[in-house]
């Protein structure tokens, strides 16, 4: 390819994902349905089963997986620069809108703006909607009720983020045991341009960071590698979507004092409003703490690990999903993942948002509108700002 139709190529990708970015509203699974619609049904990119596997590559991965998806078509289309601009023209409109979100927000009182109270009680009806999804899914035999059960008891009585890791690897190591006779699908292969050396590269560079960082982060006061860490931590340790960021977050910055549960709370719900990855929340994180800066290093370090993974898993996924043990430890991660979700719902969500019965009848109205009525999710974020407003001013 030459140098002309390479600049042509990464500029068409780019047009494309941008404006999937600036309409892409509704989470990861209507992520997938947006990225069908335009990449396979409109423009054949790929193959129905091309892009079916490589779904369910990016569902085995940690991480957002339908920003990891929007990476991988990139990386067919275009190499590692069509993958590295896909991934900028979904991303940037909605990290743009959430620094703008926390710069606006900063130097208010948060607890006297009923908007924010109003956005508090979205990420209520949000959560809820995301759990009873996820367990239907990731959670339909006894066993891996009991995995999720004990995950959501281990989280509620051990709060840290320590103890969200240590249950996800236990969970993998229990699930690992239980599935492991499990009979494998059959797989057609994949074919992606992405050589063994720059696979692996990736894969020691991934590992490499989520234990350096930390060891580094000891021996400096450098608050920008506290963060840098902290958002790479949480970025490579999430399974089962961006909802599920939401206590790794929480866990790493309102404890330790980065910013109070209301702030955070307020973003969560914002998050809901603009369209893209809600892994984007870290940008309205990151911009709290340290301004635009602070907003683009959050974005980069929670979404480094899933390009470093998407990357570095490409070329040997055909062995991998053909192994039942591998699949087996990952159906135990997943019913962990619901658990810690649960226990997240539980605190810091509903502790922080629900305090009279007013705010659980609001609660339930919007989830409602999101579950039952399907209304868009700017509507709902819109009508839980303006409600938020009324219950402070009327209640």
């Amino acid at each position: 390819m030459n140098q002309k139709s390479t600049f042509a190529t990464l500029w068409e990708i780019l047009l494309i994902s941008t404006r999937l970015g600036l309409t892409s509203f509704g989470g990861p699974v209507a992520h997938l349905g947006y990225f069908h619609e335009e990449y396979i049904r409109r423009r054949k990119w790929m193959d129905e089963k091309s892009y079916a596997d490589l779904v369910a590559l990016c569902q085995f991965l940690p991480g957002p997986a339908s920003s990891q998806v929007g990476i991988g078509i990139g990386i067919m289309r275009g190499g590692l620069l069509g993958g590295i601009t896909s991934f900028i023209g979904f991303t940037l409109p909605s990290v743009l809108a959430l620094i703008i979100f926390a710069i606006i927000l900063q130097g208010l009182n948060i607890d006297e703006l009923g908007f924010i109270h109003g956005l508090k009680l979205v990420a209520v009806a949000v959560v809820a909607h995301a759990i009873i999804g996820m367990a239907q899914k990731l959670t339909p035999d006894l066993k891996r009720k009991a995995i999720a059960l004990l995950a959501l008891v281990g989280t509620l009585l051990w709060e840290s983020a320590l103890t969200q890791v240590g249950l996800i690897i236990v969970a993998g190591i229990v699930g690992y045991i239980l599935y492991k006779r499990e009979a494998a699908d059959e797989q057609t292969p994949l074919h992606f341009p992405i050589s063994t050396r720059i696979a692996t590269f990736s894969l020691i560079l991934f590992f490499g960071l989520l234990f350096v960082l930390p060891l580094i982060n000891e021996y400096t006061t450098a608050s920008w590698i506290a963060m840098f860490d902290s958002f790479y931590r949480s970025g490579s340790l999430v399974f089962g979507g961006g909802h599920v960021v939401l206590p790794l977050l929480e866990k790493e910055f309102v404890p330790t004092g980065w910013m109070s549960e209301e702030a955070f709370l307020a973003g969560y719900g914002a998050a809901q409003a603009v369209p893209g990855p809600l892994f984007t929340f870290a940008a309205y994180l990151g911009a709290v703490i340290n301004g635009w800066q602070g907003g683009l290093l959050a974005t980069i370090a929670i979404f480094l690990p899933a390009f470093l993974l998407i990357v570095g898993t490409l070329p040997f996924w055909n062995k991998l999903r053909r192994n039942p043990k591998v699949k087996g430890a990952l159906m135990g991660v997943n019913a962990a993942v619901v658990g810690i979700l649960i226990a997240a719902f539980y605190n810091p969500i509903w502790t922080s948002s629900i305090f009279a019965p007013v705010d659980f009848a609001f609660a339930a109205i919007l989830f409602s509108m999101l579950v039952y009525w399907k209304l868009p999710p700017w509507i709902v974020v819109l009508t839980g700002a303006i409600g938020g407003y009324l219950i402070i001013g009327f209640f």
